[in-house]
């Protein structure tokens, strides 16, 4: 199974006729994503041929939801008309909107994320690389030929430590990998993908990558503790950061002790979750924990 992205699902692209979302409409078509169409007021009733793909262009949302049955879209508009696409498809009832658009206003997604909730539409994001899973469907950013079908669940704040994990445990292989985003607000958290995680039954083992700033690995922390009986393994980016200082996300930065990787660190290992001091040691103990040296 999967969580969250499906062979099933229908995806339409908020922003695809713009060069971003035209490369990676391609590649989630290629990756084997059913694409069903673009949104684009200003191109709308037109056809864009990817590849061996013909796309049609939807004026809005909605028009493309009834045409297609679409129930994900993925977002590739600018900053400034970020918050308006996302209430576009949460007021047009899709279930999933998948915000890849980095620089959005944190007021801006403290509303978007907001309004999403309070209609039943889950929002991935903002400023994340996506979600894939493996061999169904590809909703993002994310490369579809770093790893393969497999039963390993990944949640991630950071994009290229995502891929990089990814490619680590390329030969046993995920159910979904889901890239959180790292802004101060995203619309899904750790929490939530541990929860899905524990409830599908094809996934075994859960991987958590979280980084400095913040307290969501320390909450991420007492959920496991409370509520997950699937091995978990996790990694911290950022020891070396210095104080004060954003590295990398708008949301990491460390203010004094709060935040900080090791105190990430201490809170997951008290919950039972192994964390790795590199990537390649969190996959080692992933391997480990998978043949019952866990």
């Amino acid at each position: 199974m999967a969580i969250y992205l499906t062979q099933e699902s229908k995806v339409l692209v908020q922003g695809m006729t713009g060069a971003e979302g035209m490369k990676h409409t391609r590649r989630m078509l290629a990756a084997g994503t059913t694409v069903v169409g673009g949104v684009n007021p200003r191109k709308a009733g037109r056809t864009v041929d990817l590849d061996d793909h013909a796309v049609p262009v939807f004026g809005s949302v909605h028009e493309g939801m009834d045409a297609t049955g679409a129930d994900v879209s993925v977002v590739f508009v600018p900053p400034a008309s970020a918050r308006a696409a996302v209430t576009e498809a949460a007021d047009a009832g899709i279930g999933l909107a998948v915000v890849i658009t980095e620089g959005i206003p944190v007021h801006d997604a403290v509303a978007f994320t907001a309004h999403a909730r309070a209609r039943g539409t889950r929002v991935i994001g903002p400023n994340c690389p996506g979600l894939i899973s493996p061999g169904q469907s590809n909703a993002g950013i994310i490369p579809a030929d770093i790893t393969k079908p497999g039963r390993i669940g990944l949640v991630s704040k950071s994009g290229t430590l995502t891929y990089q994990l990814m490619h680590e445990l390329r030969d046993t292989g995920f159910s979904t990998c889901v890239g959180i985003g790292g802004d101060p607000v995203v619309g899904t958290t750790h929490i939530d993908c541990l929860t899905a995680f524990e409830d599908d039954p094809d996934t075994e083992i859960v991987v958590l990558i979280g980084e400095i700033g913040g307290d969501a690995e320390e909450r991420a922390a007492a959920y496991v503790r409370d509520h997950v009986t699937k091995p978990v393994v996790a990694y911290i980016a950022g020891f070396t950061a210095p104080e004060g200082r954003t590295m990398g996300h708008a949301g990491a930065i460390v203010s004094g002790s709060s935040g900080t990787a090791q105190a990430k660190k201490e809170a997951l290992e008290a919950a039972g979750v192994r964390v790795g001091s590199t990537p390649t040691e969190t996959a080692r103990l992933v391997l480990a924990a998978l043949e019952g040296g866990a």
